[in-house]
């Protein structure tokens, strides 16, 4: 009987310790590091910085672009943007998210002489065929500014 005992305890035990082994191995690794959803990049000479999002983040703030186009109106060739692309300031400034390259947006200002319809026509502006966000303008204003942090 003693014998199958003293088994029995020498098999817990090693048991036990490969178990505490594992655990403080596992406990060892470094713990994998989780990328930031945004950060920002200030780009120099200014007062502002570019807003560069994950793939992921992206798609959870439904971020959307267009275009800025050139149409005709009363016989003219003007710049326009969507109406949903621009953002007003508290002090009364518009701007445009533009989208340089994949998940990077700038600010950047522009001058609206009206609008019409769903259409801001700009009297300045990015170039015509700029990418500019019109859905999560307002988060990535935020992002910039630090809202919510």
């Amino acid at each position: 009987m003693f014998g199958k005992r003293m088994v029995w305890i020498v098999a817990a035990v090693l048991l036990a310790s490969l178990t505490l082994s594992a655990c403080s191995q596992a406990t060892a690794r470094p713990a994998a590091s989780v990328e930031e959803p945004s950060k920002l990049e200030p780009i120099e000479g200014t007062e502002l910085s570019r807003v560069i999002l994950t793939e992921r983040a992206a798609e959870r703030l439904g971020i959307e672009t267009d275009q800025v186009r050139e149409v005709e109106i009363e016989g003219e060739r003007r710049m326009v943007v969507p109406y949903a692309a621009v953002l007003y300031t508290e002090d009364g400034e518009t701007w445009v998210y533009t989208n340089p390259e994949p998940l990077v947006f700038v600010r950047q200002a522009i001058t609206v002489e009206r609008i019409e319809g769903d259409q801001a026509i700009l009297a300045d502006g990015p170039p015509v065929g700029t990418p500019v966000v019109t859905a999560g303008t307002a988060e990535l204003f935020g992002i910039e500014f630090g809202v919510g942090h």
